[in-house]
């Protein structure tokens, strides 16, 4: 059995939540529930639970800041929240578990089952801290990108661009690294949509502007500060130029 407890500041999710746990995830105990984090530290402190189901949206403390009352993390987490689907894309680069409310069965099974196939706990407190970066103002700071033996976080100010290879994509970095993901290039232009110096000048990009060295406006062609070349398509140079100008970038 794994045992459970749920922080959520509204009574009637928590009946809610457990009721749908008592029926459909019988490999999970519930042994305790609360309404705000401190009590919810406390719990785990004297309880020592496997899982914990956690909103975000409470008084006083909010669920990321549960966390700052432990040196260290030795249970898993649930988010169960009603945030914005802009921060549910960086939930899901980051291999963060969560449940939209209103919590409906599919989702609640499928991360629990997550939690169930979970060996490695090494990772938390790296996956949280983006978490974190992510809910201050809704902004996205850095990507998790899945490798074999675990997550490598990289900040977005050192990507220079992506690069499509079917179902993989290609990440280079400013220190010269190149890392391969197994996700499709268009994870990453959901996740980064907000953020304007991110463009898709062809369908085999996704640059950062802060890193063009030259653009060659006749050939339609950036020349990027590691060296490499890439084409903007016709139907993009028009939104390019004006994404300059936007920026103060072009005069």
């Amino acid at each position: 059995m794994i045992k459970a407890i749920i922080i959520d500041d509204e009574n009637g999710a928590r009946v809610t939540l457990k009721t749908l746990l008592e029926e459909y995830c019988p490999d999970i105990e519930i042994i305790g529930e609360c309404g705000n984090v401190p009590e919810g530290a406390l719990m785990i402190n004297k309880k020592n639970p496997d899982l914990v189901f956690l909103d975000i949206e409470m008084p006083e403390y909010n669920g990321f800041e549960l966390f700052d009352f432990f040196k260290e993390i030795n249970f898993e987490v649930i988010f169960v929240t009603a945030y914005s689907q802009y921060a549910i894309r960086a939930f899901e680069v980051s291999a963060i578990d969560y449940i939209l409310k209103p919590v409906e069965v599919d989702s609640l099974k499928n991360a629990v089952e997550k939690v169930k196939q979970k060996k490695d706990q090494a990772n938390i407190i790296q996956r949280l801290e983006l978490m974190k970066d992510a809910y201050g103002g809704n902004e996205i700071k850095k990507i998790a990108f899945p490798m074999s033996d675990g997550m490598l976080f990289a900040d977005l100010n050192e990507i220079i661009l992506f690069e499509a290879d079917r179902a993989y994509t290609h990440v280079y970095m400013k220190n010269g690294s190149k890392i391969t993901v197994s996700k499709p290039m268009r994870t990453f232009e959901e996740l980064l949509t907000e953020k304007p110096y991110f463009f898709r000048p062809h369908r085999s990009h996704l640059i950062n502007i802060n890193f063009i060295k030259k653009y060659l406006k006749g050939e339609a062609e950036l020349i990027m500060d590691n060296g490499i070349s890439v084409s903007i398509s016709r139907e993009k140079k028009h939104d390019f130029e004006e994404l300059l100008r936007s920026l103060k970038l072009s005069i």
